[in-house]
């Protein structure tokens, strides 16, 4: 994601409402002030920004009295019986004992197969209707339901053993004036609650004192957002120097209702007759750890399901394939002539019972009269021709039920189980600088990732490695990056007073000249600006100097923690050019100024928002003076500076700044200013006035800010590079290659986020540029008209003089998608992207990036792919049809929020290309062929209900109907589902052009499906036929000739599946060879049981010679069609795929290396 210091980060802010953003580091989310109201919000507008949105703006919602929880502190009783918070308890798990059952059932049948399965087996229930038995009737459905509730089953029981496990670890609480253990479950809000160092808290609670004699406490909230560096949170004074144990607390705590917000508190706390304010800074959350603190002591103000972990545990957004989303339509088509069938049955037998009437009571296949012996004649329930044609269309709907394969659902879920084992042991997508091997979080959706047209791409952290390393610096209007800098830090240490040496753990490249001036002191007038700068540099921050022991015991390494790799960069540089932090607490700081300690009072700290894009720090002089450092964007910064004082400075300033960008460098601006006595006194009174208030406290600290923010003294511009990852470059152009369009959206300012284009391979030398800044609307309009113009005319130019079309890319910027987004001009946006090749948006705010997201995907149905790596990325990624986060620098919510995750940018290239091609292959070969092997078992069942007067009697046995697609013929679908290969890894890699075959369509499209329909009736005519007229006139039974067809059935569907199969292994082998065996056991044992029909059957037929004729016989007729037209499309009409196939085949790799292949285009076809 792009970083979330105060650097060009984007100007406008919008929220994620299902997701939390850094509002102490730019980014605020909105507020939910009570549990309920999670659910409820206003539409969202993804182009408005700052205060010009209602729902959305620059800061957080602001609480009032009616939305406060008052919490009394060390009294949990009087807390709790006046307002019943929730206990710590947690529950993750989805069902109880006995909700398991009802919900887990009601949660299935939302498919509506299932439904229509149900009402199979109910009518089959009915004695009129009865086809089957009523036992095999219900197995299927039964079996399917069974499998998946146990599956659902035992995934919710290890989260209920979790949360046992979670709700019964121990705390010290308060109790009796002394700290006793408590089990986690048994924490109420109110209760004071001491933690140990590297303990992990059971509660949000706000910070009472700390072992650190200043109340500075350390956390790591690696469990909650997955950030790893420590954070600092603080005491208040008034509290700091009460020990619970000796004297008692009391106090009242006011503070705002649960919310998802775990960057964000407000709150007060009186003590002792004292009103004081809280902030994020006081409150540690639920899933943290104690570091480097020994002891930390807080009281709980949210607990169990009201604590912003839990706020914030909720998943992504349930996602469905484009292939299972329009495999519906074919189920569709396959009732509709479901229903045909049916009708042409009870049509047919109601012209036979009218031909028939007066032959009913003999006919063999409708005898209505009962002649067994030893009973009275009588006739068989028969309710009149209406009813009978009523009753025999609903049969025929029993009989014909295998039409819509139910094993289709569960071979799906089995077969993306498969496919995501082996995308997880994918070794070529295993990051080893993170140690994270690719992750799938969402099995639903392995298929679309080869169907992907538009990929979304975040910059920092995504493209670039988020590692910034400080690369050089303007000061005073001074340019200092001649390029001659050092490799080595120069500065090798500094003794201090117990004679160790400290070193900063990274190393910075050193420009020789300002490293002198930086050492030379405040004597000349260079010296002092420089000496400025980077004392600027080294206090305006929030980070926590770290020591860390070496193997030499008298050189100690100093780590720098914080949230901003930006500002840890900055930190290393200034430490570097002699200016290294040391100590951090809550009221001072400790700066060793070329190997002098000075000590300066943190007076005021106000920290980046979105709204002034800047931050700023007062410092306390030893000499009692009192200053004002700032650093910020350049947009935020110059209106701020005194232009008066130095205009040449500020011009030259400039023009560093532009060059800095232009080479893809993140830049930053640093101004101060001397407070005078009154102007210190009328800030504080402000600060204090605001930083106390419950209403409108953000707001008000936001006012006292920008007022003191002013004419500013330029100190100078610092530059930071967030090189590329390794193979970024590469993977564009194979992505490109490969008809995808690459979008990136980023904070950043145009002329970096050009420059990083460029060094990627997403802009090109050949490509028109289209840039879009703009600041109303009708200049936008304007804009995007005469681009659209321009392309249009580019495109035509270039097809009718047949020269290749000269590639456009779109440039544009938040401020204009502010006027874009939302709007009409969305559409004239849309127009314009279609026909470009890359488009590049800058300084855009997370909700913006949901908004391009959604204008792309709202008006195609072309499947979009959204990648990031941090909190800002999170409503893109689940707004997109595939979400993948990136798991870097920046925690771990984008990879919660996503559908897959990974750990480097480039592996992308395998995951789509390779796995992509293979899952969506596999997936629609293998809904085709389920379509085929049920309804070939259908159709031999209709043929042989025309022969036997409409009567609904069925040769195959009721047990070989229900075993057919769940037994006999499921287990090769899933095998070579998982397994088959059409192309190779090296192969599909090497010619990126053979993944338009997903874009395309080329493996499930309606005309495959028309194409399918018609060979199974081909084939199901050969099964039925060939052996009515082998045996016709001989003295066969019906289970004899059922148990052939049965044979012939799974014996044609297995070998139609092996001439498909591109790979063989041995579990291909075993699964088509054995499901065959095991058919023919299975027909063998039920045939050798006395009590059910159709006893002896099989080895009755099998004894003679023309049963073994017609198998043959049905083989080879009905698969010669397939193989003559495979044979002739595949040598007159190959596609891509086949043709690399072949050279695979033949083993011409060298050859066909060689030379250039000429591949289909890769158009953008109507996705029905």
């Amino acid at each position: 994601m792009d970083s979330t210091s105060p650097i060009d980060n984007s100007p406008n802010i919008e929220y994620n409402f299902n997701s939390s953003s850094k509002a102490s580091r730019g980014y605020s989310i909105r507020e939910v002030n009570s549990v309920g109201d999670l659910g409820s919000s206003k539409p969202v507008r993804h182009g408005s920004h700052g205060a010009d949105s209602e729902a959305f703006s620059g800061s957080q919602r602001e609480i009032n009295e009616d939305d406060a929880r008052l919490v009394y502190v060390n009294d949990p009783n009087n807390t709790n019986e006046t307002f019943e918070f929730a206990g710590n308890s947690i529950r993750t798990g989805k069902y109880s004992f006995f909700t398991f059952l009802p919900k887990n059932l009601f949660e299935q049948f939302h498919r509506v197969a299932y439904i229509y399965f149900l009402v199979i087996a109910v009518l089959n229930q009915i004695p009129q209707l009865a086809v089957f038995g009523r036992f095999a009737s219900i197995l299927p459905l039964a079996l399917v339901l069974l499998v998946t509730a146990v599956k659902d089953g035992y995934e919710d029981y290890r989260r209920h053993r979790s949360d046992k496990i979670e709700n019964n670890r121990l705390a010290w609480v308060l109790l009796n004036d002394q700290f006793q253990q408590k089990k986690w479950k048994d924490i109420q809000v109110g209760e004071i609650i001491k933690i140990l160092a590297n303990e992990t808290l059971p509660c949000d609670m706000v910070l009472l004192s700390t072992s650190d004699p200043t109340g500075v406490a350390y956390v790591q909230t690696i469990n909650l957002d997955g950030e790893s560096n420590l954070k600092t949170r603080y005491a208040k004074q008034e509290t700091l120097l009460k020990l619970p144990e000796k004297e008692k607390i009391n106090g009242m705590i006011k503070c705002e209702k649960p919310n998802r917000n775990i960057y964000g508190f407000q709150a007060n706390i009186e003590v002792d007759g004292k009103r004081l304010s809280l902030g994020p800074s006081n409150i540690i959350l639920r899933g943290c750890e104690l570091k480097n603190t020994t002891w930390a002591i807080g009281v709980a103000v949210y607990a169990g399901c009201e604590t912003k972990v839990m706020l914030n545990s909720s998943g992504a957004p349930s996602k469905r394939s484009w292939l299972e989303t329009h495999m519906n339509s074919e189920i569709i088509k396959l009732c509709l002539f479901l229903i045909a069938l049916c009708t042409i049955v009870s049509v047919c037998a109601a012209v036979w019972l009218k031909r028939h009437k007066d032959e009913l009571d003999f006919s063999p296949f409708y005898r209505r009269k009962d002649f067994s012996e030893g009973v009275e004649e009588k006739n068989y329930n028969y309710y009149g021709w209406g009813f009978e044609i009523v009753f025999t269309f609903l049969m025929a709907v029993i009989v014909f039920q295998v039409m819509i394969p139910i094993s289709l659902y569960i071979s799906m879920e089995l077969v993306r189980a498969g496919q995501a084992y082996f995308m997880i042991q994918d070794t070529q997508m295993y990051d080893e600088a993170s140690n994270s091997r690719f992750q799938c979080r969402a099995l639903n959706i392995n298929e679309d990732l080869g169907q992907i047209k538009y990929i979304f791409s975040d910059k920092t952290g995504t493209l670039t490695e988020n590692k910034m390393e400080f690369q050089c610096a303007s000061i005073w209007g001074v340019n200092y990056s001649d390029g001659n800098t050092s490799s080595e830090n120069e500065q090798a240490g500094y003794t201090v007073q117990d004679g160790r040496i400290l070193r900063p753990k990274m190393k910075v490249k050193v420009d020789p000249d300002l490293l002198r001036l930086s050492t030379s002191g405040k004597d000349s007038k260079e010296g002092k600006h420089v000496h400025d700068f980077f004392l600027a540099l080294a206090a305006c921050n929030t980070i926590v100097p770290l020591l860390i022991d070496t193997s030499d015991p008298n050189v100690k390494l100093i780590d720098y923690q914080g949230e901003s790799p930006d500002e840890q960069a900055l930190v290393y540089a200034a430490a570097t050019y002699g200016f290294m932090l040391i100590e951090r607490t809550s009221g001072h700081i400790v700066i060793d100024v070329q190997g002098e300690r000075k000590r300066f009072n943190v007076l005021g700290l106000h920290e980046f928002d979105s709204d002034r894009k800047r931050m700023s720090v007062i410092l306390g002089y030893p000499d009692k003076t009192v200053r004002l450092f700032v650093k910020g964007a350049d947009t935020s910064m110059f209106p701020v500076i005194d232009e008066a004082s130095n205009k040449k400075t500020i011009h030259e300033t400039k023009a560093h700044l532009h060059a800095y960008s232009s080479l893809g460098l993140r830049t930053l601006v640093v101004g101060m200013r001397e407070l005078n006595a009154s102007e210190f006194e009328q800030w504080q009174s402000s600060f204090e006035v605001a930083s106390t208030a419950i209403l409108g406290r953000v707001a008000s600290l936001r006012r006292v800010a920008i007022d003191v923010e002013k004419n500013l003294c330029l100190l100078g511009a610092s530059a930071i590079e967030d090189k590329l990852q390794k193979g970024v470059p590469e993977a564009i152009e194979s992505l490109r290659t490969a008809g995808i369009k690459v979008w990136v959206l980023t904070g950043d300012k145009q002329e970096t986020a050009i420059s990083i284009g460029h060094s990627s391979k997403l802009l090109t030398s050949n490509m028109r540029k289209i840039t879009i800044n703009h600041n109303s609307k009708e200049s936008c309009r304007r804009s995007l008209e005469d681009a659209i113009a321009m392309s249009k005319k580019l495109m035509n130019v270039g097809g009718s003089s047949g020269d290749s079309v000269t590639p456009v890319a779109l440039i544009i910027d938040g401020t204009s998608l502010v006027y874009i987004l939302d709007s009409e001009l969305e559409e004239l946006l849309f127009q314009l992207s279609r026909n470009c090749s890359v488009v590049l948006c800058c300084r855009v705010a997370p909700l913006q990036k949901a908004g391009i997201v959604a204008l792309v995907k709202n008006r195609t149905s072309e499947m979009t792919l959204a990648i990031g790596d941090g909190a800002n990325d999170v409503s893109m990624i689940q707004m997109a049809g595939v979400g993948i986060g990136i798991s870097g620098q920046e925690g771990r919510q984008a990879v919660m929020a996503s559908d897959f995750a990974m750990g480097q940018f480039r592996f992308l290239v395998p995951l789509l290309l390779v796995h992509g091609h293979w899952n969506y292959q596999r997936m629609g070969y293998m809904i085709l062929y389920n379509f085929y092997r049920n309804a070939v078992l259908v159709l031999v069942l209709f043929w042989y209900v025309l022969f036997t007067c409409f009567s609904l009697t069925t040769a195959i046995t009721e047990w070989s109907s229900v075993l057919y697609s769940v037994i006999y013929t499921s287990v090769p679908t899933i095998v070579v589902a998982v397994l088959d290969k059409d192309l190779s890894r090296t192969t599909l890699l090497k010619y990126p052009q053979l993944y338009g075959a997903g874009l395309r369509q080329e493996c499930y499209n309606t005309k495959l499906f028309w194409l399918t329909i018609f060979d199974t009736l081909w084939q199901s005519a050969v099964v039925f036929f060939i052996p009515i007229f082998a045996y016709w006139g001989s003295t066969i039974d019906v289970s004899s000739i059922g148990d052939l067809w049965t044979l012939a059935l799974v014996i044609l569907v297995n070998i139609h599946l092996a001439m498909d199969i591109i790979r063989w292994n041995w579990v291909t082998h075993a699964s088509i060879w054995g499901s065959i065996i095991a058919t023919i056991i299975c027909v063998v044992v039920v045939d050798a049981i006395p009590f059910l029909p159709g006893y002896w059957a099989i080895f009755n037929v099998a004894n003679t010679g023309l049963f073994w004729l017609c198998l043959l016989a049905i083989i080879v007729a009905a698969l010669i069609p397939r193989f003559i037209l495979k044979v002739l499309y595949q040598y007159y009409y190959p596609c891509d795929v086949q043709i690399a196939r072949e050279a695979e085949k033949l083993g011409r790799q060298r050859e066909f290396g060689a030379v250039e292949i000429e591949m289909n285009p890769i158009s953008d076809p109507p996705r029905t």
